[in-house]
């Protein structure tokens, strides 16, 4: 049983360690991808490339993804709120979790799918192949010429897939109220405007910010450090994802009660009703 117990030790030492040192692999990582947004912009035929890559390529899964979210609100919801006769609030409710957190976590995630692990992959492709290598060789830093466009994209593109997405889901789930449940249309956009504010829209969008520079630097530190081979390539790909997610969560939840408390400090009169 003392063998066990030193060898269970042993394990969450080993990866304890493991942890701390790839937590600051990616902290030098992306303090590099930093430092090269500072002193040198990308070319700006990368930049529009990553741009179509990551923004408009994105927009299907995106807006489709918002549609949804909308209905399934509007479908779990409508019976609970018609047992207290408050079919009408069912705007705001819908509307404020998908402004305040559905909207950017959903979008987040579809993304991190379907940009972190593409990165990942693409760029641990390139690493087995040897171009990171040929990219140094020949002068160019491969943090600038691979990494910054893609955090770049990530960086400004992602906040305006969730306004898409946020729209999209208001606008499911208004028609599916409206026209499917028969939910007054002027009550439900009433109480929607009492209710979800500026400040609700602000911090959902804002939390996009580090949602996006996440995915990408994640996506693309598994891509340069790589393992040799098809498998290697496949494993990146899949913790680009998994670390990702679980980053999106963690930041979702350190965010809101940020803005929680800044909302607090900026209209302490009450509850929210602008």
């Amino acid at each position: 049983m003392l063998n066990n117990f030193a060898q269970w030790v042993a394990d969450v030492g080993a990866r304890t360690m493991d942890w701390i040192v790839g937590l600051g692999s990616i902290s030098l990582f992306f303090a590099r991808t930093l430092r090269w947004l500072v002193i040198r912009r990308p070319r700006r035929e990368t930049i529009i490339w990553n741009f179509y890559q990551i923004g408009v390529l994105s927009l299907p899964v995106v807006a489709l993804t918002g549609t949804f979210v909308g209905m399934v609100l509007a479908v779990q919801s409508y019976a609970q709120f018609k047992m207290l006769n408050l079919e009408t609030r069912l705007g705001a409710v819908i509307n404020m979790s998908l402004v305040r957190e559905l909207g950017p976590v959903l979008a987040a995630t579809m993304l991190a799918g379907r940009v972190g692990s593409a990165m990942a992959a693409e760029l641990g492709t390139m690493r087995v192949t040897e171009q990171i290598d040929a990219l140094a060789v020949m002068g160019a830093d491969p943090i600038h010429y691979l990494v910054v466009p893609r955090f770049l994209a990530c960086l400004v593109l992602i906040p305006a897939l969730t306004l898409v997405a946020d729209f999209m889901g208001v606008v499911g789930g208004y028609y599916y109220s409206v026209y499917l449940l028969h939910i007054d249309a002027y009550y439900y956009l009433q109480n929607s405007a009492n209710y979800v504010g500026w400040f609700d829209l602000f911090s959902g969008t804002a939390k996009t910010l580090f949602f996006g520079g996440a995915i990408a630097v994640i996506g693309c530190h598994h891509g340069f450090h790589c393992d040799p081979g098809a498998e290697g390539v496949g494993r990146a790909a899949t913790y680009a994802f998994v670390h990702s997610f679980v980053t999106i969560l963690l930041l979702d939840l350190l965010l809101g009660i940020g803005f929680d408390a800044l909302y607090n400090v900026l209209f302490p009169q009450g509850p929210r009703l602008i």
